[in-house]
């Protein structure tokens, strides 16, 4: 069982300064996907130093994207709606000792991020970056793909400091508590020591097990696969998780009585399936120079091998030889 958190990292530091865990966990887990990224353009033969001067621009990008998706969404017995923040669209905030109004749809820091819309603002960054560089898209996506699933295994521990993407009650070991002010309406008036599922670490541990699925395919079947191929399998893996944690989501934003985030899953899912059965069954592509991994470099040197009818010589044996 976990513990109820506190949001705060540093509270009053200095005097003035509030850092939230929500906010480090953020910035953790885009530098963590980064890191796997730059690992996998290193491997690729790519600069892996492209992998993080497009992260700035894709987390920029993508925060925004987020955000107006959390804000654009009305989430089902949720007071926190478009709604709530048309008619609330201020809070006061306090730095250094003054206190000023702030629009509310930028307040990341009180959570709220939809993650579809992150990925979409952070494809759109990295589409900017890699147009601006001139890269190669599809290996780039690629490379994108690993560390994006990665950075939201992480990032998801923000929810559990926030006290959000919780389920319903449980009686399960590993169920967690929440205080009154953050629970659903519904909720409300549950016992305190009601515990819930914790969606959010549900989806953490899959997105974590997903990244490690499409590191172990791009290496292991990097020979046989597509240039894009594993941004595709990206598209089928992380919609079927979202199509399993929705279930447990009793503020899901709904349409017609169904999750918004399980037919958008859906869907993509359905379209990356197609995608994929288009360019192998349909097109018939099979993989080119291009998508193969760069070979790896023969020493120089005098350690290079030494070549002789057919044969690679250890220098040392041919030195005994000669």
């Amino acid at each position: 069982m976990l513990p109820i958190p506190d949001p705060y990292m540093f509270k009053d530091l200095l005097g003035f300064i509030n850092i939230r865990w929500y906010g480090v966990i953020i910035v953790g887990a885009a530098l963590a996907g980064a890191w796997l990224a730059s690992k996998e353009a290193a491997r690729k033969g790519e600069n892996p130093n492209h992998a993080w001067d497009a992260l700035f621009i894709c987390l920029i990008v993508g925060l925004v994207g987020a955000r107006l998706y959390h804000v654009l969404s009305s989430p089902a017995n949720s007071a926190v709606n478009f709604q709530f923040y048309m008619e609330n669209p201020w809070i006061t905030v306090s730095l250094l000792g003054f206190q000023f109004q702030f629009p509310r749809v930028l307040a990341i820091w009180e959570g709220g991020l939809g993650i579809y819309g992150g990925v979409l603002g952070g494809v759109l960054g990295l589409l900017g970056y890699l147009k601006w560089r001139k890269l190669n898209l599809l290996k780039w996506l690629d490379i994108g793909a690993v560390g994006l699933l990665l950075g939201q295994g992480i990032g998801r521990w923000g929810n559990f400091f926030n006290q959000e993407l919780y389920g319903f009650p449980t009686s399960a070991a590993w169920g967690i508590p929440i205080d009154t002010d953050h629970r659903l309406p519904q909720f409300a008036f549950l016992s305190p020591l009601t515990f819930f599922h914790p969606t959010f670490l549900y989806e953490s541990i899959l997105c974590l097990l997903g990244a490690l699925f499409l590191v172990a395919a791009a290496r292991r079947y990097h020979s046989r696969l597509l240039s894009g191929e594993i941004a595709n399998l990206y598209l089928i893996v992380y919609p079927a998780i979202r199509l399993f944690t929705e279930i447990q989501r009793p503020d899901a934003w709904l349409y017609n009585g169904v999750p918004v985030a399980q037919i958008v899953s859906a869907s993509i899912l359905v379209l990356a399936v197609v995608v994929l059965w288009y360019r192998r069954v349909v097109l018939k592509q099979k993989p080119s120079a291009m998508d193969a991994e760069p070979a790896a470099e023969e020493p120089e040197g005098p350690q290079a091998p030494i070549r002789r009818k057919g044969r690679v010589l250890d220098p040392r044996e041919s030195k005994s030889r000669s």
